[in-house]
């Protein structure tokens, strides 16, 4: 098969706050033919999480920033349309970083096979895949929930704090979620069992937070920050434990308010009640604790135990308007783009 044309998202220019259709571009790129050893994939599904705002901007982080002119970092769900490696074959479904475009040509490194009869493919974008990893090793070595703790996380209705919630119960600990709307909080607790769902968007948050945490709270997993950590940080109990894998709130700009006052209160409560609270990425522990986790949460998705929701956006075009609409809180479950899906 000869090089073939495809279609991607590049970053425009650099985001001042929030991102706008204009930071993107699409373009039309000719792929080259491949060479023994490669792969030519279709992508098929591509994943949109919030990690991606930070790639767009310059500051110094915990991974290479995408430069300007740049391809849009993702990882996708994708079909092998031919190979000259020996480990694939035409037709495979693989996971792999294809960022946003439509076909890629890949060496194999990284590359993960699928198998749709265990679960659908999608899942490896989800529940199954990063985010999931992210609250399954956050809780694992981190939060470690146990019988009668209280367990609180933000974005209950997302693909990982609906999974912080459900590791939680398995736990044998009690679950809060925070989600943002009626709906979000309803859904969550009928879908995922949270034993209680608060509305982040209501005016009395805080206190009706504090009045489902009637004991305190000993696991906060941290995936927002801003004035949902405001609410929970008088609440957290002796030796408490944060997992911080994000801070959706503060991607775009901090938030309003007295960040200095914040921080000391922050110090203080840290040093007092003996907090422990660690930032991570989620590939810190893929070596010690993937297969683990494919095995024990790839087993409960099987059978029905742990439970997912994916919303889905049509067209690789539509992936900027996605990704600004998850920054907001826009989506209802893993956001997941169907670029090429036949």
């Amino acid at each position: 098969m000869s090089g073939i044309d495809a279609t991607q998202i590049v970053l425009a220019s650099r985001p001042d706050g929030r991102p706008t259709t204009d930071n993107f571009r699409l373009e039309t790129t000719s792929l080259p033919a491949i060479s023994p050893g490669q792969l030519l994939l279709r992508t098929d599904y591509l994943s949109l999480d919030p990690y991606m705002r930070g790639r767009m901007s310059g500051a110094k982080s915990y991974a290479e920033p995408t430069p300007v002119g740049g391809l849009m970092e993702g990882s996708g769900v994708a079909t092998v349309l031919e190979s000259k490696h020996p480990d694939f074959r035409e037709g495979d479904v693989v996971l792999a970083r294809t960022g946003w475009r439509t076909h890629a040509v890949s060496d194999a490194a990284g590359l993960r096979k699928l198998d749709d009869t265990l679960a659908p493919v999608t899942t490896a974008l989800g529940v199954l895949g990063m985010p999931g990893f992210t609250a399954y090793s956050g809780m694992k070595m981190i939060g470690k929930p146990k019988q009668g703790d209280t367990v609180v996380v933000a974005a209950a209705s997302g693909p990982v704090g609906s999974l912080v919630g459900q590791i939680a119960k398995r736990a044998g600990a009690r679950s809060v979620g925070i989600a943002g709307g009626k709906e979000k909080c309803a859904f969550a607790k009928s879908m995922f069992g949270f034993d209680e769902v608060v509305d982040h968007k209501s005016a009395d948050f805080a206190q009706q937070l504090a009045e489902v945490c009637p004991k305190g709270i000993d696991v906060y997993f941290e995936n927002v920050g801003g004035a949902v950590w405001q609410a929970v940080l008088p609440l957290l109990n002796t030796y408490a434990r944060v997992p911080v894998c994000g801070l959706i709130s503060q991607y775009n700009s901090f938030p309003a308010g007295d960040s200095q006052a914040l921080l000391a209160q922050t110090m203080h409560t840290v040093l007092a009640r003996s907090l422990t609270l660690r930032g991570y990425i989620n590939s810190e522990f893929a070596g010690e604790l993937y297969p683990s986790f494919l095995g024990e949460i790839g087993g409960a998705v099987a059978s029905g135990e742990i439970r997912y929701r994916e919303d889905f956006i049509d067209g690789l075009e539509n992936a900027p308007v996605g990704l600004i609409g998850l920054l907001e809180g826009n989506n209802f479950g893993k956001l997941i783009v169907r670029v090429n899906v036949r």
